[in-house]
């Protein structure tokens, strides 16, 4: 009989006890749906109050959780500094210019038209109503990851998306020209922010000629 009622603990110790783990999952995903809803509260915060302060003040780590509707310990659960919130919100405006792209490029005929969506699609980030949150954003991560090391957070993520028509217009590197092209889009996107000035179309167009004289052989 002591065997008989030690049987089910063993069954526990060999993790043969379903009910056990199908409610410690359920708990688990419960919780993890919980916390990026946390997460994406606090990246979204972080956007608005740095979008406020512009490139006048910083902001601090009381302002986001007050926006956010959520706690320090919140805050603290997530990310160990208020750097690591503007790194994390970095990567994904990244995501999102790289997906806003995706859609462009997926729209034009050939690859020459796939290079001139993705230059509007860079250039459009210094248009006057997302320039403001643009240059706020990367003045915030100016001493943080690649930022703080002469690097734009979006460069590999925008070359990527070159390879591919550069290929088809038989560039003989497409990879290490796309990765050319992407910094000097960038560059002159930074330009633009930094003198408060919207782009033209002739800069649309001297920067699609430099791309395809880039992906072009010869």
């Amino acid at each position: 009989m002591e065997n008989e009622m030690r049987a089910p603990k063993a069954a526990e110790a060999d993790g043969h006890d379903d009910v056990a783990v199908r409610i410690a999952r359920r708990t688990l995903a419960a919780r993890g749906a919980g916390y990026a809803d946390e997460v994406r509260r606090l990246l979204d915060a972080g956007l608005t109050v740095m979008d406020r302060c512009g490139t006048e003040s910083r902001p601090r780590v009381a302002d986001i959780v007050a926006e956010a509707g959520l706690s320090n310990d919140a805050f603290y659960r997530h990310f160990p500094s208020k750097d690591a919130l503007v790194t994390a919100i970095l990567e994904d405006g990244t995501s999102r210019l790289g997906r806003y792209l995706e859609r462009r490029m997926a729209r034009a005929a050939g690859p020459e038209a796939r290079v001139r969506a993705w230059v509007g699609g860079v250039l459009a980030q210094a248009d006057p109503d997302v320039a403001a949150t643009t240059r706020a954003v990367l003045w915030n991560g100016g001493g943080t990851g690649g930022l703080a090391a002469g690097r734009h957070p979006a460069s590999a993520t925008l070359a990527a998306l070159l390879v591919e028509p550069f290929a088809a217009l038989g560039c003989p590197d497409p990879a290490g020209r796309a990765t050319l092209a992407a910094h000097a889009a960038l560059g002159r996107l930074a330009d633009l922010l930094w003198a408060g000035s919207a782009p033209t179309p002739a800069d649309g167009e001297a920067l699609v000629a430099f791309l395809l004289a880039s992906a072009r052989p010869g």
